[in-house]
């Protein structure tokens, strides 16, 4: 009886040494607790106690706020720590829009590693600071974001210009004033006018107040040429301060990539969907090949270096890219991370995607050309060629462009190659306009050399001949690089019905007898020691058998 009541003493002192134990480390002992007794107001010490931010609308309630006190509504901390400081300046308020709907994590927890989500089979852990800007993807869209170097040049024009002597943009100029006056003019901070707007006549108002002045105004700014002009809108349209995510999308707008992935209503579809590729579950990923961090962030970064070897069985090809087009890259895709959000949340680029169509990138040819068709016919469109792929032609050949006409162009482009990766661009949902077709079709042949079609005033069916002799000799000179039935192989497809319903018997004629220079495709006009030379003839008995193949 007594050894039961001592082992019961025991226990229950044991017990209440525990709870005396958690409650010291509860109340006294938590990382929190020392942030807080630490910082100071303007008024002295603060207040220690959890800490949120609450909002019904968007069904959130972060405590981030309890270590990240400075970020606290109505808390003026004046201390040096950095976790209390005050969140720097943006478009919306921090204290009402709370904190995990941009930066991900667990807002409900107070211990660091919880918080954050870096913890096991949490679905969104906190996006990494160096990815920081891609947090503005959870409710905007950059909308007209050109390629890098249109991106790269506009700001070179802004700051070659010396806008920033008057005007502040992303914390940067605003500071010297014209003529070393210490009181000297200073412009808005143009950081969001992307967002905002600004007037469009400005440069007229800039330059009547400059002629009617004698001070700065008249000694710093003068005329600016209309290329100029239009380089400096496509800096001031995308300004939504946040540098880098734009510098990122225009990375993204560079390497072709909405070619084979979609991004909202537009994009093609031989890749995966990449709208919410910023929300992927990291528990879900597939680490075996992939070398440190088992983060999102990590996984992409890997996917881009080498895409088969995160993800097995991938048709992307290994694009070599470098570290900082991989950075960028990452940063994109993180931003790709769309909430549903109530209509009085939605931001002004977000409703133009969404209900009105408004492009993501720019609409000018060169742009359109880069963001979509560069993965598939290269840079500078003379073609690609990856390792277990079908090679994709030059679209900047001379022989090419003398031969296809804008139409063919303008054709090919708007209804693609069914069952091959040229999408039917202008027959799609959110597709090409005419317009933006023609300025495509505008910017391949500048890519070329400017050089144009050949006038032809022949009907676009002309040639004669017998379509056996044309089988045979389509079998022995042609089927060995374009497929037996013109299915296409290491040339194009030819029995493409799209393609035959498009293309000219000049256009085919001409490239049977020239030829392509640079590829194995050689003039059949022209002698060779491995074949003999076709007659005009025999040359035009190709074509109508090509031609039977659009009825089959």
């Amino acid at each position: 009886m007594n050894k039961n009541k001592y082992l019961l003493m025991v226990s229950s002192i044991g017990v209440f040494l525990l709870l005396a134990i958690a409650a010291v480390s509860e109340n006294f002992l938590k990382e929190w607790q020392g942030i807080q007794s630490n910082a100071r107001s303007t008024e002295g010490p603060i207040g220690i106690r959890l800490r949120q931010i609450n909002n019904p609308s968007l069904n959130e309630t972060d405590r981030c706020v309890t270590c990240h006190v400075g970020m606290a509504p109505g808390e003026q901390i004046v201390s040096r720590q950095k976790v209390a400081a005050a969140h720097k300046p943006v478009v919306h308020s921090p204290t009402e829009m709370g904190c995990t709907v941009c930066h991900g994590g667990q807002g409900q927890a107070t211990e660091k590693e919880d918080a954050h989500g870096t913890v096991h089979f949490w679905t969104e852990p906190m996006l990494p600071a160096k990815y920081a800007y891609a947090s503005c993807g959870t409710c905007h869209t950059p909308l007209n974001v050109p390629n890098l170097p249109t991106l790269t040049a506009a700001r070179k024009t802004f700051e070659r210009l010396d806008c920033y002597a008057c005007h502040r943009v992303d914390g940067r100029g605003g500071t010297l004033r014209p003529g070393g006056n210490v009181t000297g003019m200073e412009g808005p901070d143009l950081s969001h006018v992307g967002l905002k707007g600004y007037n469009p006549d400005w440069y007229t108002a800039h330059l009547e107040r400059s002629r009617q002045s004698d001070g700065a105004w008249k000694s710093v700014f003068g005329e600016i040429s209309d290329e100029d002009r239009a380089s400096l809108k496509i800096f001031l349209d995308i300004q939504m301060g946040a540098p880098r995510l734009i510098e990122a999308k225009a990375q993204f707008n560079t390497l072709g990539c909405a070619g084979c992935h979609a991004v909202g209503s537009f994009g093609g579809d031989a890749g995966v969907n990449l709208s919410l590729s910023g929300f992927k579950d990291p528990n879900q990923l597939n680490f075996a090949n992939v070398s440190g961090e088992r983060t999102l962030s990590n996984w992409i970064v890997q996917h881009f270096r080498s895409p088969a070897s995160a993800v097995a069985g991938s048709q992307m090809p290994a694009l070599g890219l470098s570290d900082e087009q991989i950075d960028l890259l990452t940063l994109y895709t993180l931003s790709l991370r769309r909430r549903s959000l109530p209509d009085i949340y939605l931001p002004k680029d977000r409703v133009k995607a969404m209900r009105f169509g408004s492009r993501e990138f720019a609409s000018d040819g060169e742009t359109i050309y880069t963001a979509v068709c560069t993965s598939c016919h290269g840079n500078n469109g003379q073609g690609t060629r990856w390792a277990g792929l079908s090679p994709n032609p030059s679209i900047t050949s001379p022989d090419f462009l003398a031969l296809a006409s804008d139409d063919f162009l303008f054709q090919t482009i708007k209804a693609g190659r069914p069952g091959r990766p040229m999408l039917p661009w202008g027959d799609r949902e959110n597709g090409f306009n005419a317009d933006e077709i023609r300025s495509l079709v505008a910017y391949i042949r500048k890519l070329g050399g400017n050089i144009q079609a050949e006038p032809d005033s022949r009907p676009r069916i002309w040639a004669t001949g017998d379509p056996n002799i044309g089988a045979a000799l389509f079998a022995s000179n042609c089927s060995g690089c374009h497929g037996t039935t013109g299915g296409g192989g290491e040339g194009p497809a030819l029995g493409n019905k799209a393609f035959l319903a498009n293309v000219t018997d000049t256009y085919l004629t001409g490239t049977i007898t020239r030829g392509r220079r640079g590829t194995i495709m050689q003039g059949f006009s022209y002698p060779s020691p491995i074949r003999r030379v076709l007659t005009p003839a025999e040359i035009e008995a190709i074509v109508v058998y090509l031609r039977t193949l659009n009825a089959k």
